[in-house]
């Protein structure tokens, strides 16, 4: 009553408030296809499509008195016995749905059976299947523009740490919120509708999801469905807002388009989700069963990496639906999307989307990434999700599910976006280049650079507007589990007693290196101290270091600046930590401040890196010492920068070396007291004497035994 009473006010008023003047009119039903013409037992009725799969039929009439009838749809001239049946009513029980009974105008909502769309089908028909009989029917034009559900921006980020993925309208009545999160610390703080550029005090309170009119909670990261209330439509209002009431405050919003095509609010959203949408998506299981309304097979699918990546697609209006598969590991990521240059498969530049299982969040997650250069993400460049350097996610998660060590992940996308400095645009029609690669996720769940080989090398293009392209030769659950080999890992390098080391560049060493020594997921390169992959080196307490650092000086090319810096961290990446994260890190050595108090970092020289002559025989290599001779070392021009480190007396017993701009690069430097290594050499001598006794015993008995 609250809202009829509001509209008479406002009409009173003169104010030109939408539900009072409706877009769509009250009478909303999809797009109108016509009337059933009718050839016998009385069929009736109006025909509307409502979305790419469902059909609205407003006063249906059927007497009832066929033997064997259904509705009936095919892509004939005309109906024909080469069709099938739409179920009605669909919840039925047995083996094949139920003849209709008889119906006076009653309304039929008919969702088309699994995988047929609108435009697969050109007529419905009311058909006697036993003796072959049209009763009535109606052509299905093939233009018709079909609404579907519309995708609109996050909740704006204004107050109570109010924010959300992509929020979309389902139909003209349900609006989905996904990835909610509000501190619920508003004093009196709703779900907020109106008109007018922005959110005002003219606007009205919206039950939340469970259709309670009550002071909104604290939300963290639910995905929730809000319904408008009384007879208001999307159409009828210009914004939604979290807005607190009291103190006529805007926590956030999101702005409602004029030109929405969207579904009517017919009950068919409640019943059966659209194509993309997952109410569980923000924590689904990881053995959910695959929802066949949610995912059905699309039109093309083309294979990628040697097969192990299947990429099926289809194009809806102005988005396209993409499902990724992946025969990966748990840990691992595919990402997919378009190449940074046409007519080639470059990753730089690159506008991908990385699809996965995030076993921190214990979510599947489809991210948006923008691939500046080919390093890891230090939080302005390298191989960044979009929302990281300022950008927001345009994937929409759609589900995901991990069965039988194959990962698939379902995400809709638009053809454009209002990014284009950090998305490429897709094509409307003709064939663009595509790239896939395969990667393991880092500790923020994020995809790492340097993929190792595991990434599209030739052109390979895709017209996403296509239909039936059918490229995918094998069923990824048929093929056979690659056997992991039995690598034994080196042993860990050390250096002792050296007072004058040098840092540069190299690979990590595959499953026999870097991971396995850190148990942290490598990107691709890591520390060669003195030539030794991630070596633990001891230092003395009073006494001084010097670190030759050869990791780049180029601060625009982040793939090949790496500063050496001392620290406390494990993870070290101190360039891309936020202020108070940089006050909580104690460092030793390699960060200097500017006279503004801002960090920079002091060991930036030329860059040297140690790179594979050929391709990486870490897998062949029993010791570091023969992989290292697969290696060769390639220098830029320039000088060297100078680490010279004075280890104090309250340094902890336990430090790194790390990279100023990127994470988990180094290792261990264990801190030992002022002496230690006089005793240690002092113990080495005095251990000299023992075994020549021992040896010369040894000899002796041998003597004698002869």
């Amino acid at each position: 009553m609250e809202i009829f009473w509001l509209c008479s006010v406002f009409l009173i008023l003169g104010t030109n408030f939408g539900s009072c003047a409706r877009k769509k009119g009250h009478n909303y039903y999809g797009v109108e296809i016509g009337k059933l013409k009718s050839y016998a037992h009385s069929i009736k009725g109006m025909v509307y499509v409502i979305d790419e799969s469902t059909i609205f039929i407003k006063g249906f009439s059927y007497d009832g008195t066929a033997p064997d009838v259904f509705f009936w749809v095919g892509n004939t001239t005309a109906p024909s016995p080469m069709g099938e049946i739409v179920p009605y009513p669909e919840d039925y029980t047995g083996r094949e749905p139920q003849v209709l009974k008889a119906y006076h105008n009653a309304n039929v909502i008919l969702r088309l059976p699994q995988g047929k769309k609108i435009r697969d089908i050109k007529w419905l028909s009311v058909w006697c299947r036993r003796f072959t009989v049209d009763f009535g029917d109606i052509q299905i034009p093939q233009n018709i523009d079909i609404p579907r559900p519309r995708v609109l921006p996050e909740f704006s980020r204004l107050a109570h740490g109010l924010r959300s993925g992509n929020i979309s309208i389902l139909d003209s009545k349900t609006i989905y919120i996904p990835n909610l999160h509000y501190d619920g610390a508003g004093p009196d703080a709703y779900f907020w509708v109106g008109t007018g550029p922005e959110p005002n005090t003219m606007g009205f309170k919206v039950p939340n999801e469970v259709g309670g009119v009550t002071k909104l909670r604290g939300y963290q990261g639910e995905d929730i469905e809000i319904v408008l209330p009384g007879n208001l439509t999307v159409f009828d209002i210009d914004w939604l807002s979290v807005w607190c009431v009291q103190y006529k405050h805007n926590f956030g919003h999101v702005l409602i388009p004029k030109d929405l095509d969207v579904p009517p609010a017919l009950g068919q959203t409640k019943i059966t989700p659209p194509w993309w949408y997952n109410p569980t998506s923000s924590s689904p299981p990881i053995s959910a069963p695959m929802p066949p309304t949610t995912l059905g097979e699309l039109s093309n699918c083309k294979e990628m990496l040697e097969g192990r990546v299947q990429v099926q697609w289809e194009l809806m209006g102005e988005d396209v639906q993409i499902r990724v598969s992946g025969r990966i590991n748990e840990n691992q990521y595919v990402a997919f999307g378009l190449s940074g240059r046409e007519g080639k498969a470059q990753m730089t530049g690159g506008d991908v989307v990385v699809v996965g299982y995030d076993k921190r969040k214990k979510k599947f997650i489809a991210e948006d990434y923008y691939m500046s250069d080919l390093a890891q993400c230090d939080g302005r460049r390298g191989v960044c999700p979009d929302e990281r350097i300022g950008g927001k996610n345009d994937a929409v998660l759609v589900y995901g599910e991990r069965k039988n060590d194959v990962t698939t992940v379902a995400y809709m996308r638009p053809l454009r976006t209002n990014e284009p400095e950090k998305d490429r645009m897709i094509p409307e029609s003709g064939e663009t280049s595509v790239i896939a690669a395969i990667g393991t996720l880092n500790d923020r769940g994020e995809a790492n650079a340097h993929w190792a080989g595991d990434k599209t090398d030739e052109d390979i293009r895709i017209d996403f507007s296509s239909k039936n392209v059918q490229e995918c030769i094998n069923s990824l659950y048929d093929i056979p589990k690659e056997p992991k080999a039995e690598l034994d890992p080196w042993p860990v390098e050390t250096i002792i007693d050296e007072s004058n080391l040098t840092a540069r560049i190299g690979p990590t060493g595959g499953n026999r290196g870097y991971s396995i020594i850190t148990g942290q997921p490598s990107w691709g390169i890591a520390w060669y101290i003195n030539d030794m992959l991630i070596p633990e080196i001891t230092v003395e307490r009073e006494q001084t270091y010097t670190f030759i650092v050869e990791g780049g000086s180029d601060s625009t090319n982040p793939a090949r600046y790496h500063p050496l810096y001392i620290t406390a961290s494990p993870e070290g990446g101190f360039g891309q930590k936020t202020e108070q994260q940089q006050k909580e890190e104690k460092v030793f050595a390699g960060v200097g401040w500017n006279d503004e108090g801002y960090p920079y970092p002091t060991a930036a020289g030329r860059y040297c890196e140690w790179a594979h002559q050929t391709v990486d025989m870490s897998e062949n290599s029993l010791t570091f010492a023969s992989f290292f001779d697969t290696l060769r070392l390639d220098c830029d021009q320039g000088e060297p920068a100078k680490l010279v480190w004075t280890v104090t007396p309250d340094t902890p017993d336990l430090v790194y070396y790390q990279c100023y701009t990127h994470k988990n690069l180094g290792w261990k430097i264990h801190v030992k007291d002022p002496g230690y290594k006089s005793q240690l050499k002092g113990t080495s001598d005095s251990l000299m004497p023992a075994s020549l006794i021992t040896l010369l015993i040894i000899t002796g008995i041998h003597t004698l035994l002869r």
